[in-house]
């Protein structure tokens, strides 16, 4: 498939999936408190509860395995993910071109900040959750980003840094990022984590990236050149 675009200024990207080799910033804290929370992460998707209710939903799981719940847990429960393969150095090459790049996640803030300082995007956004001034976990989580809303962050950007959609990039792996897909704009599908993301990306005729190694972004970013090496 021939690349999309020659003259990107701004790239943006889900975190988790796409940045991260890991399905999702909730569901680590899940696993880590052996929780499940399928039945609402369905509902959500379908429409039938919001975005607040989701994560409030995500919180009462957790306090009813443990009941006080410090942010130095939360920060255990996020050991061991790594970064996407090809990430660090799609990120530095595509910034050393002076291109823009944002991450914008429905994730879990701490976590994807984290991310953005390791990988030194130029901007980010997430939801988050509520702590005391003791550390401790909170019963409602911060809304910032609403996942089948992400088209207004990048709007903000662009309106920012006066950029027009034809030189906007968007990179996510859930249908809810086909948001991100703003006039003007294009997207490329990357590591969909489900029969359903596939079908939805293949009827919105956006390209697909099934292998884990993000520099495979490269030759539809830039009209089917290679990646380039420093040999």
């Amino acid at each position: 498939m021939e690349g999309i675009i020659l003259n990107i200024r701004l790239v943006a990207f889900d975190c988790d999936g796409v940045l991260v080799d890991s399905v999702s910033s909730w569901r680590s804290l899940h696993d880590h408190f052996g929780t499940d929370n399928q039945v609402n992460y369905l509902a959500y998707l379908n429409g039938e509860i919001t975005d607040q209710q989701f994560m409030q939903s995500d919180i009462e799981l957790w306090k009813s395995v443990q009941a006080e719940i410090h942010r130095d847990d939360i920060f255990r429960a996020y050991q061991g993910i790594k970064l996407m393969k090809g990430a660090r150095e799609l990120i530095s090459t595509l910034k050393a071109q002076g291109i823009f790049i944002a991450i914008v996640s429905a994730g879990v803030d701490v976590f994807v900040g984290a991310i953005a300082t390791m990988l030194k995007a130029d901007d980010w956004i997430a939801n988050g959750l509520s702590f005391s001034d003791e550390g401790w976990l909170l019963d409602d989580g911060i809304v910032r980003v609403v996942g089948s809303k992400k088209g207004g962050v990048i709007t903000r950007l662009m309106a920012m840094h006066e950029i027009e959609g034809c030189d906007v990039i968007s990179v996510g792996n859930s249908l809810p990022d086909l948001s991100m897909k703003v006039e003007g704009s294009q997207f490329i599908a990357f590591n969909p984590n489900q029969d359903r993301c596939i079908e939805g990306f293949s009827s919105a005729g956006v390209p697909i990236i099934y292998d884990k190694d993000l520099r495979l972004l490269w030759p539809h970013i830039f009209k089917g050149e290679t990646f380039p090496t420093s040999e």
